[in-house]
Order: C-alpha cells, then sequence, then structure tokens
C-alpha cells in the first residue's frame, strides 16, 4: 500500500500532567496534554483532573473553537455532555490557586492544521467519539470530528459500526476527502485493512477455514462469508445460515484475475 504520509501523534498522544512541575512546563512550552472531565459547573466551566489533586479549569468561552455563538460561547449541553470524558486542553494561565487550561486553543490549532496540512490520503490518529448506523464519528483532534461511512469501514458489508468499533477506541484513519470551507472532513479505514492481494495470501485452494457470514442473496445464489475484513468468499447457497455468526467454509476455488473466492459451507 502506497500512501503519502503518516501524520505525527499530535494532538492525540495521551499526556496527563501530575505535578505542578510539569503543569509549568507544559504552560511554557504550549504541550497539549489530555486528562479527564470531571464536573460542569453551573456557569458551565469545565473542571479537569490533572492528578495528584490538582484541578484545572476550562472557562466556558475556552470550551470550543467551533460550535459556539457570536460571543464565543458553546451551547450549554456541548460543556455538559464533556463531564467523564478526556477532552485535549493547552494550559492557558497557573495562578497560586488556578490552573487555567483551554481546549479552544488545540481546537484552532487543528483547524489550522486542516486548512493548510490535511491532504486527502493522509493517515491520522483518531478516537471514536460517536457511533451512528450510517457511520462512525471520529475526532481527530481539539474537537474537530470527521465521519467514517459504514461503506467505508471494510468490504464485507456490515449492518452496523457497532460490530467493528468502540466509543472511545483509538484507531488510524485515511483522509477521504476535505471539505476546507465547510471544514468537513470524510474519513475512510478500509483502505488500511491490506488489498485483495495483501489478504488472500494466507489462503489456499482445498482448505477448510473460519469465516463469518456478512449477507444471504435474497435469489439464495449464494452466501457471502467475510474471511478477513476486507476478503470476502461467496459460499453456495445453505438452509438456516444466520448473518454475524462463524461459520467453517471450504476454499473451493481462488480467482485472482477477478479477486473472487468460491466456498462451501462445511
Amino acid at each position: 500500500m502506497n500512501y503519502q504520509r503518516i501524520l505525527p501523534e499530535g494532538w492525540n498522544n495521551i499526556e496527563t500532567t501530575v505535578t505542578l512541575g510539569e503543569i509549568d512546563n507544559a504552560w511554557q512550552t504550549g504541550k497539549i496534554m489530555q486528562a479527564k472531565v470531571t464536573k460542569c459547573d453551573s456557569s458551565y466551566n469545565l473542571h479537569v483532573n490533572l492528578g495528584n489533586n490538582i484541578e484545572g479549569i476550562i472557562p466556558r468561552e475556552e470550551v470550543e473553537a467551533i460550535n459556539t455563538d457570536n460571543i464565543g460561547f458553546p451551547r450549554p449541553n456541548i460543556c455538559i455532555n464533556k463531564v467523564n470524558q478526556y477532552v485535549q486542553f493547552k494550559i492557558k494561565d497557573v495562578t497560586e490557586d488556578k490552573v487555567i487550561l483551554s481546549r479552544k486553543s488545540v481546537g484552532n490549532e487543528v483547524i489550522k492544521w486542516i486548512n493548510n496540512e490535511l491532504q486527502a490520503g493522509d493517515i491520522v490518529n483518531g478516537i471514536i467519539k460517536n457511533i451512528r448506523p450510517y457511520g462512525v464519528f471520529v475526532e481527530i483532534g481539539g474537537g474537530i470530528v470527521g465521519l467514517l461511512h459504514i461503506e467505508d469501514i471494510s468490504i464485507a458489508r456490515i449492518k452496523s459500526p457497532n460490530e467493528r468499533f468502540n466509543v472511545g477506541q483509538k484507531v488510524k484513519v485515511m483522509i477521504k476527502s476535505i471539505d476546507r470551507n465547510l471544514k468537513r472532513v470524510i474519513l475512510t479505514y478500509k483502505e488500511l485493512l491490506g488489498t485483495w492481494e495483501d489478504n488472500i495470501k494466507e489462503y489456499q485452494e482445498g482448505k477448510t477455514v473460519t469465516g463469518i457470514v456478512r449477507d444471504v442473496e435474497k435469489s439464495k445464489n449464494g452466501i457471502f462469508v467475510e474471511l478477513k475484513p476486507n476478503l470476502v468468499g461467496l459460499a453456495e447457497y445453505k438452509e438456516n445460515i444466520e448473518y454475524g455468526k462463524p461459520v467453517n467454509v471450504y476454499i473451493k476455488k481462488i480467482i485472482p484475475e477477478k479477486k473472487k473466492v468460491k466456498l462451501v459451507i462445511v
């Protein structure tokens, strides 16, 4: 696979401060940190656990770089929904009794990165933030989220993205397209799972292997069986075969020129 480049970890590294010295260093260097939100107060400021009984505060106006009103405030529900989640931030200020954090500054940095550097074909690190029937929302840094459509998850057809991912899971994804005006990023995952030629190497005609049932043709012409996420074979039709269940299949024929695998359920 010949991809353009793999971008550095950047804002997807988990760096949790645990001492005042580390906090001061992060403040001086502008290092991007990550820690867990413990509370959203009545003013919609976020309280963050920095470790060793040190609490940081993200003021409401520093919570978001996007999805804000005309004075830069995010909606209350955005703040509330951050509780018990890990967020990325920079140290904005340190006083005798407060450590002020900014998630917005990370978001602005990511927006600049998207506008100036990010390209289709780049591979980036992400975190699964939400799973819907039609796809997965992946944060690629600073609150910027890209959409991974269900058809771009794997060659094997799946009924739900939940079959592949969990909320909070770290993944590498490829940039499929970017709309810089709308700041919309479309992602793909299946390109990272290997080509048909890559995946077929470990399979041989005449062998019996285990696969997962992915689709049964209504015409009863056959049953699609996933051998690997990017390798699917067609098995002869058989009654009482259920979607998502593992089955043993005999590899009857491999046809490289057509990228097809003929199977028999045993």
